[in-house]
């Protein structure tokens, strides 16, 4: 079985003051497959996400990398084949310069200097960002945050990137920047947004949540054009289907 399959069964999951996240959530990703996770505040899609990689670990049911269960013990093996960029940049970035914080992640699995030195300027270079190398992560843009925070994550090789929001605060041109660059992210991807025109763009299936629940499950023309459903989780129909109906 494909190191790239993403396998979530029965997947619950409550946070400390005793409030449920997700609630018996079984879904399959496979290799290539760019998936939107949509929903209102609160409906699980970033709880969801965390247990994609160990970064939460669920009550009940089970999260499956491959043939590789998502466990305390499996983390450093499931971190190196999932990457994970989070909503806020600021979460990821903490090193002096750019270019150290993209070197982290491949540091830490014990690459060598040379390897890492190479797969840092590709990363940096695939966002857009080598000239912002020795600048201080704190100093950049929203945007550049962005694309840094992707180019760290992308410097570990992933097979598989799940991002939280990655459209978030983005200005126009940034938006289409990312947009462009996760296009070029050819393995498989998970992305859980607010932005409905962004999985239009980006992803050949959707799945809906609504209170840690999986309401729907299927491509973005069929899904984004029920509207009965999006009203019922809390959502509206992406402007660009608007504008194509009116």
């Amino acid at each position: 079985m494909s190191h790239h399959l993403v396998e979530a069964r029965g997947l619950s999951f409550a946070y400390p003051d005793g409030t449920p996240a997700l609630r018996d959530v079984s879904c399959r990703f496979t290799h290539g497959e760019s998936v939107g996770i949509v929903g209102a505040n609160g409906a699980g899609k970033s709880t969801l996400l965390l247990h994609l990689n160990g970064l939460l670990l669920p009550a009940s049911g089970e999260v499956r990398i491959g043939e590789l269960p998502v466990t305390a013990g499996t983390r450093a093996q499931i971190h190196r084949t999932v990457g994970y960029v989070f909503q806020d940049a600021d979460d990821q970035l903490f090193m002096p310069t750019v270019e150290e914080d993209a070197a982290f992640g491949p540091l830490n699995m014990g690459l060598p200097a040379e390897e890492v030195r190479v797969r840092v300027r590709a990363a940096l270079e695939a966002v857009g960002a080598t000239h912002l190398a020795g600048r201080a992560p704190y100093r950049l843009s929203g945007g550049e945050k962005r694309a840094v925070a992707i180019a760290g994550v992308l410097a570990m090789s992933p097979s598989i990137l799940v991002l939280d929001e990655p459209s978030a605060g983005l200005d126009p041109a940034a938006r289409r920047r990312l947009i462009a660059l996760l296009r070029s992210f050819t393995h498989t991807k998970v992305i859980a947004t607010h932005d409905l025109d962004l999985v239009l763009d980006l992803c050949t299936r959707v799945l809906v949540m609504r209170d840690g629940q999986v309401q729907a499950d299927g491509s973005p023309a069929a899904i984004f054009v029920d509207t009965e459903l999006l009203c019922r989780c809390g959502l509206e129909p992406p402007l660009s289907s608007a504008k194509a109906s009116g």
